[in-house]
């Protein structure tokens, strides 16, 4: 969700990259995720798959097909630079100042100068977007994940993140636009632009489909919370 045509190319080729370091990472580890309610979460993660693949995917597609690239730039970044709000609030609950300065600095160029947030202008500048939420709040301040959980609807998650997801959405201004038809159809969009922003990768899971998400979603979320700093699966060599 940055500025450029080619960025958002870029964008999914990192999280396919990603996506595939991370389940190298996750094999030797699969046992030691904390998943209690395995059978539970397996039957709402099929139920999440199939509202995905009869509904949400072939709306997702559709979008992709009907409309012209920079005109999604224009749909991602609007939503992002409207994250930045989360992102910076998060900020501060970290204590980490340099970025809610970047962040900050992000969301008023954008709000303005990016005409509402449509344009990315300020990555151009420089001012990279962080990515921040309430359960990396939570798991900076050594609040521990607790067991994985398949959320409905939401997907993959722990109890922390769950918690942390209320806030999100608490903080979200989008939640408080007094029009309900403006405001279910802008989550609407938002969605459908997420998950078409992630069709690259449905080719890149492979095996036990759940398992696949289970450890992606506990190692990229390890990841954020400590800002990159993760141990090596592989040890020494």
């Amino acid at each position: 969700m940055i500025l450029h045509s080619h960025a958002s190319i870029s964008l999914v080729v990192c999280r396919s990259l990603l996506l595939l370091s991370l389940l190298l990472v996750s094999l030797p580890v699969l046992s030691q995720t904390h998943d209690p309610w395995l059978e539970t979460n397996r039957r709402i993660f099929r139920f999440n798959d199939f509202f995905d693949q009869v509904l949400v995917r072939p709306v997702a597609s559709s979008y992709t097909l009907l409309m012209p690239r920079m005109a999604r730039q224009g749909v991602g970044n609007f939503f992002s630079n409207i994250d930045d709000i989360n992102v910076f609030v998060n900020d501060l609950l970290q204590l980490k100042m340099q970025a809610a300065l970047s962040d900050s600095g992000r969301f008023l160029i954008n709000s303005t100068v990016g005409l509402g947030g449509v344009l990315d202008v300020a990555s151009s500048l420089g001012l990279d977007k962080n990515e921040e939420d309430f359960g990396q709040t939570l798991g900076h301040w050594g609040v521990p994940s607790g067991p994985y959980v398949m959320l409905p609807v939401f997907g993959a998650s722990n109890v922390r993140d769950s918690f942390g997801l209320v806030l999100d959405t608490l903080f979200n201004p989008l939640q408080y636009q007094g029009d309900d038809s403006i405001r279910l159809s802008l989550f609407v969009v938002q969605e459908v632009d997420t998950r078409a922003s992630l069709l690259a990768l449905d080719e890149l899971i492979s095996g036990d489909k759940y398992l696949f998400i289970r450890e992606a979603y506990v190692q990229r979320r390890e990841y954020l919370v400590n800002d990159g700093m993760v141990e090596d699966g592989f040890g020494d060599f």
